[in-house]
């Protein structure tokens, strides 16, 4: 028996590149390549016409304004996110009309946050190639700040960030995307670096994730399955995405099932005790 309960703060999208990573004391170039802005501070400038002044090469704290205090206030045990930008200066950007990325130098703004892992498995990670996505880890690695979703292989892709935590026990953090979210086939782990991806949201999915999950799980983990999938826009949960909750619970001893892609919080729902966040929203971004 669990001796009690396990804290933990869980977030949709945080992406601190861009316009985020501009205002941070070591940017990388502001170049972009999107039809309808040429500069990442163009996106800063935007915030500056709706805010008033922010400042430049700021602390890194600042970023997470009033959060900070209430992760202080909330003490969970892990500080999970959703890190939907690469962290690299690689120039090798992958056309697909947005492109997030912060500098290695700029990567303290997590550790300054307290994140303890960071799912990758989104539709950003490779926005600026496997150079990039491998200089993410690396980096990510440095902090002491665990991955799961994307690895330099198939294998570590897969497989969860597992942390034991003292006197209450262990939580494996599981992550994958769905093309759905508008990750390309091409970017899923193969013998090269890449992410854990799902073709859709099928009875073969499912057996997938299931399959992949069973191999490290043991007795009494907390399991946080993490899953980027769907548009960015639209308040609706499908029928389809339920069925695919409902069938993972029912198939694997997932203790929370940790949506996100929409850029806005969606439905919450509890499912056989076990709680389902259909879409968690943007948590940070430019």
């Amino acid at each position: 028996m669990r001796p009690s309960s396990i804290k933990l703060f869980l977030c949709g999208d945080v992406m601190t590149g861009r316009g985020i990573d501009q205002i941070l004391p070591y940017p990388c170039h502001p170049r972009l390549h999107e039809e309808y802005m040429a500069s990442a501070e163009g996106y800063v400038r935007l915030a500056e016409d709706a805010h008033g002044d922010i400042p430049r090469s700021a602390p890194f704290p600042y970023i997470w304004g009033a959060a900070l205090p209430e992760f202080e206030r909330a003490k969970p045990d892990l500080r999970i996110i959703n890190l939907e930008t690469s962290i690299t200066r690689s120039e090798s950007y992958f056309p697909k009309g947005i492109n997030y990325r912060m500098s290695p130098e700029n990567a303290g703004c997590l550790t300054s946050a307290g994140v303890d892992c960071c799912a990758l498995a989104n539709n950003h990670v490779l926005d600026w190639g496997r150079a990039g996505l491998l200089e993410t880890l690396e980096t990510l690695g440095r902090l002491n700040i665990k991955t799961a979703g994307a690895g330099r292989r198939l294998a570590e892709a897969w497989a969860p960030a597992v942390f034991e935590i003292p006197g209450k026990g262990r939580v494996l953090v599981f992550s994958c995307a769905c093309v759905s979210s508008g990750a390309p086939m091409s970017w899923a782990a193969t013998d090269d670096a890449g992410v854990a991806l799902l073709p859709d949201l099928s009875e073969a999915s499912v057996s997938l994730l299931v399959r992949e999950m069973s191999r490290a799980i043991q007795s009494d983990d907390v399991i946080v399955l993490s899953v980027h999938h769907g548009p960015n826009w639209g308040y609706e949960v499908r029928d389809e995405d339920r069925y695919f909750a409902h069938r993972l619970i029912d198939a694997a001893p997932i203790s929370v099932l940790h949506c996100h892609s929409s850029h806005h919080p969606k439905g919450i729902e509890v499912y056989r005790d076990r709680l389902i966040l259909h879409g968690c929203g943007d948590f940070l971004n430019d």
